[in-house]
């Protein structure tokens, strides 16, 4: 059954909204760039509405390694996912230090996936999004179809402008590794907040 993330939360009233439709991930983003960067010192009941069945995903981009390791400490972080231009040599030293990495890819920028296999040993997902300046959130999708084209070992994280209205088409999808959803902007009133009902209905019927 396909798991699903919910990313780019940023206020504790509605992450424990969102946390009520029982989402598998919840991203909070904290790259300053971003529409939903959950600031320099987030509050930390930010991460306390989170239920521990429930894992903490934190998303950075070309951040500083010392950075991302003291962020996992502080807000006990379970996945860290790298929307960058990370090398391998990078995740390999996170890898090291025992953490759990999802390493995002804008698919409409690959021309194969060749130039994943360095990531193979020292990441344990791929996500796949749109490529954008911005380094996501932008609501737009990238061609499903090119996912056929995969064939590495490694489970994926679909991403990229996913809406409510998706989840017939999602089902659809029979790849062998495509392992969880990623929804984000598509899902707000404003960017950060997201539409509980939504999720909660996207999440059933993603599950049914």
């Amino acid at each position: 059954m396909l798991k699903i993330k919910v990313c780019g939360l940023t206020d504790p009233g509605n992450v424990k909204e969102i946390a009520e439709t029982t989402p598998d991930y919840m991203g909070f983003i904290f790259y300053p760039g971003s529409l939903r960067y959950i600031g320099d010192k987030p509050a930390d009941s930010l991460f306390r509405c989170v239920p521990s069945h429930i894992r903490k995903t934190g998303v950075f981009v070309n951040e500083e390694i010392a950075v991302v390791i003291d962020s996992v400490k502080l807000f006990g972080l379970d996945l860290v996912q790298l929307h960058g231009n990370e090398q391998a040599k990078y995740c390999e030293y996170l890898k090291n230090e025992g953490l759990t990495i999802i390493k995002a890819f804008g698919i409409n920028n690959l021309s194969g996936f060749k130039i994943l296999e360095p990531y193979m040993d020292v990441c344990d997902y791929f996500l796949f999004d749109s490529r954008t300046e911005s380094y996501g959130g932008s609501g737009h999708k990238f061609d499903w179809v090119k996912i056929n084209e995969y064939h590495l070992d490694k489970p994926i994280f679909l991403g990229g402008g996913i809406g409510p209205e998706d989840a017939p088409l999602i089902k659809q999808l029979k790849h062998p590794h495509l392992f969880a959803v990623d929804i984000n902007s598509r899902f707000e009133t404003v960017p950060g907040i997201k539409e509980p009902e939504k999720v909660k209905d996207f999440i059933n019927e993603i599950k049914a």
